[in-house]
């Protein structure tokens, strides 16, 4: 693991860098990205970076230093070896009071480069009780505010799940709180909408993208219940790629099935073509 901060590479990631009035520490006051490395080549660089931007100014922060952050993101790649890892970059709004209200102090940037596990193909998922707000100040930002997330995965990890499934405030889909979800009806591959309040997923468009002239892809809204009539559940994500759903709570599932193993032939078809697509 090798880890950078506001232009300097740390001795170890451990290194004490940021400040304890730093606001994203105070309030969860900051965006952040997930990219998948595989031998050592970061995925989807620019889409990330660019979603990054997107989520900052979506949250009043400012712009991110994509140019540092890029550096960044070489110099703790550098000399390590990664079969599979992750990158992870933060961005918050720096230092600021004890309260709600930012400073205006500038941005502090951190990347964190580390070998990780691959996920398995196949998991199970579990429904929670919560509801995302598709229509809160937050819908649709990647950003650091994850507390929420943190009790709904708690909550299906005490279940026997790999990830926590939600509707938003109609009762409709809308996704796992680090996934995007698509589940097949006969052969139609279906995800949600975007305005169910989703966050707009870097490999959920990939798979629109790449599926959309092999597969009878759609994007439809739907209640939270239809993973209960569903043929076949997936989870998309970062690291997850295509991954197929075995349980949903208490239902059993074939998993992969079909459409799953036809999704996942294309993605692993496609994805060897360029790491930033």
């Amino acid at each position: 693991m090798k880890a950078w901060a506001n232009g300097q590479l740390l001795e170890a990631p451990e290194t004490p860098v940021v400040s304890v009035l730093d606001h994203g520490m105070i309030v969860g006051d900051g965006v952040f990205e997930t990219l998948a490395v595989t031998e050592n080549q970061p995925f989807a660089m620019t889409r990330h970076l660019e979603r990054l931007v997107r989520s900052a100014a979506g949250l009043g922060i400012g712009a991110p230093d994509v140019g540092a952050l890029r550096e960044g993101i070489a110099a703790t790649l550098d000399g390590q070896d990664l079969p599979f890892g992750l990158v992870r970059l933060t961005v918050t709004s720096g230092i600021g009071p004890l309260g709600s209200p930012r400073g205006s102090n500038g941005l502090t940037h951190t990347v964190v480069s580390t070998p990780a596990a691959k996920p398995p193909t196949i998991s199970q998922i579990v429904t929670v009780p919560w509801a995302r707000n598709e229509r809160g100040a937050l819908a649709g930002l990647k950003t650091t505010s994850y507390a929420e997330n943190a009790k709904m995965i708690e909550y299906a990890k005490a279940r026997g799940g790999t990830e926590a499934v939600m509707a938003n405030t109609q009762g409709q889909l809308c996704e796992g709180t680090g996934s995007n979800v698509f589940y097949a009806i006969g052969d139609q591959l279906i995800t949600p909408t975007l305005a169910a309040g989703p966050l707009a997923g870097i490999t959920r468009a990939l798979v629109l993208q790449w599926c959309a002239g092999e597969m009878d892809v759609v994007e439809r809204d739907a209640p939270l219940e239809v993973l209960f009539e569903a043929d076949e559940v997936m989870l998309i994500g970062t690291t997850r790629d295509v991954q197929a759903i075995s349980r949903v709570d208490d239902r059993e599932m074939a998993a992969p099935g079909p459409v799953a193993r036809a999704a996942q032939a294309i993605w692993a078809r496609e994805v060897v073509k360029t790491n930033d697509p």
